[in-house]
């Protein structure tokens, strides 16, 4: 595989974390829009989780699209915690759930698992005149 093909495979699951952290970001939004008055400390911190989670997720995709090794390890984590949410969605009505969770949080550890994607990010990297975005 050419670098410029890992550097795009990598852009594209840069890319996916970052509309994963959107999305993130809009249970936050539809937690506080929900806002229950009894259950208020609830909803608060349930909200302020889905910002900061979709906070560092957003730091992560910028740093995996930028190709900085550090952008890889929370985007790991973060698939492995989609995998298991997908996974309690399975089954009934709800697997369309699970689908839609664990159909991209597969691809994007497939990425990030590959040899490719490890020389690139850990290895020499690319140069200027690879890299298919700067140019």
């Amino acid at each position: 595989m050419s670098d410029a093909l890992a550097v795009r495979r990598i852009r594209v699951a840069a890319v996916a974390v970052g509309v994963e952290s959107v999305a993130l970001l809009g249970f936050g939004v539809a937690e506080l829009a929900g806002l229950d008055p009894d259950h208020r400390s609830v909803a608060l911190t349930t909200a302020v989780f889905f910002f900061l989670y979709a906070a560092g997720l957003a730091l992560a995709a910028r740093g995996l699209f930028r190709l900085r090794s550090w952008g890889r390890g929370p985007a790991v984590l973060a698939q492995l915690i989609q995998l298991g949410v997908a996974w309690s969605f399975r089954g009934h009505e709800t697997t369309w759930v699970a689908l839609v969770l664990a159909v991209p949080a597969v691809g994007v550890l497939v990425v990030l698992f590959s040899p490719p994607t490890a020389e690139i990010l850990y290895g020499g990297g690319v140069s200027e005149e690879e890299d298919p975005v700067s140019s």
